[in-house]
């Protein structure tokens, strides 16, 4: 099994992917383009078996690299990274197509239309990479190893590589979730918009400790 990370985004998403990955025993490396500079820095002396690197040396590094930038700067994290660098690899795509609007109503707008995704971008971009959706559809705060009185939440997730769904299914149960296969990545098309239907009670009433649970009979 896959044991280096490579996460590229040094925001809250990233940061705790990261550290997610190292609470379970693999050797990960947060990706930026300045190593040096904002958190990053106090991050690893937090985080003493991490470390950090530009984004071409994060996605070189790791066996499995994590996406967890905004939306909007998706193709030049990419570029940056390196493409070559996916070759082969499975990625897992956290990110959401937000647009730069504030919530209205509480709902906030994207800026995909309703018959694309960021996902089914990502894949395009890098068309030799094993592209899987997940982590997009709750806040950072509940991505590792939450505990709910109902039971087990749900981590939806996507792609188009069996093998590569499976890797990202079994990390999702280390990290307490249940993984709920949703097909290829065009599925990213509707588990996008559950950032918007997640966020949407924190809008609304400031309540952000909730998670999504699929019931079947």
């Amino acid at each position: 099994m896959a044991q280096r990370i490579g996460v590229l985004g040094s925001g809250i998403v990233g940061r705790t992917l990261a550290e997610g990955f190292l609470k379970h025993g693999y050797e990960a490396m947060l990706g930026t383009r300045d190593p040096a500079r904002g958190e990053v820095p106090v991050w690893l002396a937090a985080n003493p078996a991490a470390k950090a690197g530009t984004f071409g040396e994060t996605a070189a590094f790791g066996e499995i690299i994590v996406l967890a930038v905004m939306g909007r700067v998706v193709d030049e994290v990419l570029e940056q990274a390196g493409p070559d660098h996916f070759t082969g690899k499975i990625l897992i795509d956290a990110t959401n197509p937000l647009a730069d609007d504030k919530p209205v109503n509480g709902i906030l707008k994207f800026a995909t239309g309703p018959n694309e995704s960021l996902g089914e971008k990502v894949q395009a971009l890098l068309p030799n990479a094993h592209v899987v959706k997940a982590f997009n559809s709750v806040g950072s705060a509940l991505m590792i190893n939450p505990k709910f009185e109902q039971g087990t939440p749900t981590m939806f997730l996507c792609g188009n590589n069996p093998d590569a769904k499976s890797v990202v299914s079994g990390i999702c149960v280390q990290f307490g979730w249940e993984p709920f296969d949703c097909g290829d990545i065009a599925a990213s098309r509707a588990i996008e918009p559950l950032c918007i239907l997640w966020t949407l009670p924190g809008f609304l009433r400031n309540d952000w400790r909730h998670a999504f649970k699929m019931l079947t009979k």
